[in-house]
């Protein structure tokens, strides 16, 4: 007599249940990475806008003007027309004391969007100034934010 082939039962549901201890662990995993790799839009462009507002602050010795869709006399073309995937950038300019110089601090911000199909990123808000001091303003929860960094990370560090 031959013996039956194939899979019992038992294998199979031990097999599926290594399977789905598996995904438990690889999913939330993945969300985190997937998470960490859209805040790079925010940190990178921060940066970038940055660099724009000192090269422009080199020509004209002040940031003046700040506008929704302006920070001096430099568009944020990108900001304004919502090429932006998962973040809104907004810029303020001011001018403490009163300087006759104009403008002389700004702060640019980095906001997770709340419109469009993807708001993965609500809850996040990145900031740069004209000193370079960087700061994570909010998080969503479950995030530990950091005053003096941008988070990358659930834990706070960056």
């Amino acid at each position: 007599m031959r013996s039956a082939r194939g899979f019992t039962l038992i294998e199979l549901m031990i097999t599926v249940a290594i399977v789905a201890v598996l995904a438990a662990i690889a999913v939330p995993s993945y969300t985190i990475y997937i998470t960490r790799s859209k805040i790079a839009e925010a940190t990178t462009n921060l940066s970038d806008l940055r660099v724009k507002m000192e090269q422009f602050y080199q020509d004209n010795r002040k940031y003046n003007g700040a506008t929704a869709g302006t920070c001096g006399l430099w568009p944020l073309p990108a900001a304004t027309v919502g090429n932006y995937k998962y973040f809104t950038f907004t810029c303020a300019s001011t001018n403490p004391g009163g300087s006759p110089l104009g403008d002389q601090k700004y702060t640019i911000t980095a906001t997770g969007s709340v419109t469009g199909g993807d708001q993965t990123m609500t809850g996040f808000t990145f900031t740069i100034n004209e000193a370079n001091a960087r700061a994570t303003t909010a998080v969503p929860s479950g995030w530990t934010a950091a005053a003096n960094c941008w988070v990358s990370r659930k834990s706070g560090s960056c």
